[in-house]
C-alpha cells in the first residue's frame, strides 16, 4: 500500500527522507551491486577460478585474463567473482544466526527479569569479557578449519551484542503505561513482545544490522586469511589475502584487488548504517 502525503504526511516525509539520503543510495548501491555478482557469478566468470595454469602464473591484465593471474596461474577475477558469493552468503547467513539468537534471549531476558534475567546477562557479560577476536579464533581454532566453524564461531560471538541493545530497550519500554496497560489487560509476555515491543527493537537493531554486515565480512575474512576459514583451493576474499601475501612485493595485485572488495562492503554497510542512524536521530528532525 502505497504512503500519500495526505493519508500519513509525517511518514510520508520520514520515507522520502530515507529514500533521498546520499549516504543511503550510495551505500545500497555498492551492497546491491556485490549482491548482483554473488547472484549471476556462475554465468560472468571470463574463467574457471580453480583452474591451475603454472604456465600462465603471476601474469599482467590481459584480455584473457582481467585483472591478471595469481601464483598458481589462476584467473584473478573469476576467483574474485566466485569468491564474492561466499563471503556475502556467509555474512548474511551469520547475521540471520545472530538475529535469531540474540534478539529472543534479550526480550525474554529484559522482560522476565529475575533470576533468568541475572542468569542470562552474567553469561553474556562472561562471554563479552573476552575480546571478540580472540574468542572467534579460539572457537573456529576448537572446532578446525572450515566455513561452517567460522560461522559458528561469529555467530557464538556476536549474538551477545543484539541480546544486550535488545534487553536496554525491553527494559525501558515495558515501565511504560502502555505496557502496563497491555499487561492489566490479561495480554500473555508473548503477545506484549510481539504486537508492542518487536516495532521498538526495530529501529535501532536494523542501524547495527546494517553496520555488522561490514564487520562479519572482516571477521570471516581475518579468519580465513589466518587459515581457519574456508581452505584451499575455495576462492574467498580472507583467503585470497593469506595466499597473496608472500608475493606482496613481486606481484602486490594478489592482495590489493580482494582487499579492496572487503573495503568497499564495509565502507557501504557503514554508510547505510549511518544514513538510518540519522534518519531515526529525533535531533536531525
Amino acid at each position: 500500500m502505497k504512503w500519500t502525503s495526505l493519508e500519513n504526511p509525517v511518514e510520508f516525509h520520514r520515507v522520502q527522507r530515507l529514500r533521498s539520503s546520499l549516504l543511503l543510495r550510495l551505500g545500497a548501491g555498492i551492497i546491491l551491486f556485490f549482491l548482483l555478482i554473488a547472484l549471476i557469478g556462475p554465468w560472468i566468470l571470463p574463467n574457471d577460478p580453480l583452474l591451475v595454469g603454472m604456465s600462465d602464473r603471476l601474469l599482467p591484465p590481459s584480455a584473457e585474463f582481467p585483472l591478471g593471474t595469481d601464483h598458481l596461474g589462476r584467473c584473478i577475477l573469476s576467483r574474485i567473482i566466485d569468491g564474492t558469493r561466499t563471503t556475502m552468503s556467509t555474512s548474511f547467513l551469520v547475521l540471520t544466526t545472530v538475529i535469531l539468537i540474540g534478539v529472543p534471549i534479550g526480550m525474554v531476558s529484559g522482560f522476565w527479569g529475575g533470576k533468568l534475567d541475572t542468569f542470562l546477562m552474567r553469561t553474556v557479560d562472561g562471554i563479552g569479557a573476552i575480546p571478540e577476536f580472540l574468542l572467534a579464533v579460539a572457537v573456529a581454532g576448537f572446532l578446525g578449519p572450515g566455513l561452517l566453524h567460522v560461522m559458528l564461531a561469529v555467530a557464538c560471538v556476536k549474538w551477545i551484542t543484539y541480546a544486550r541493545l535488545v534487553r536496554s530497550i525491553v527494559l525501558l519500554e515495558k515501565e511504560k503505561d502502555y505496557v502496563k496497560a497491555a499487561v492489566v489487560a490479561g495480554s500473555g509476555m508473548w503477545i506484549i513482545l510481539y504486537r508492542h515491543l518487536v516495532r521498538q527493537v526495530a529501529s535501532p537493531l536494523a542501524v547495527m544490522a546494517a553496520l555488522d554486515v561490514g564487520r562479519f565480512i572482516l571477521l570471516i575474512s581475518m579468519l580465513s586469511f589466518l587459515g581457519l576459514g574456508v581452505q584451499a583451493p575455495a576462492p574467498e576474499w580472507g583467503a585470497m589475502l593469506n595466499e597473496g601475501r608472500s608475493y606482496f612485493q613481486s606481484a602486490p595485485q594478489l592482495m590489493i584487488y580482494p582487499g579492496l572488495c572487503i573495503l568497499m562492503v564495509v565502507f557501504s554497510s557503514n554508510l547505510i548504517s549511518d544514513a538510518i542512524r540519522d534518519h531515526l536521530d529525533i535531533r536531525n528532525r
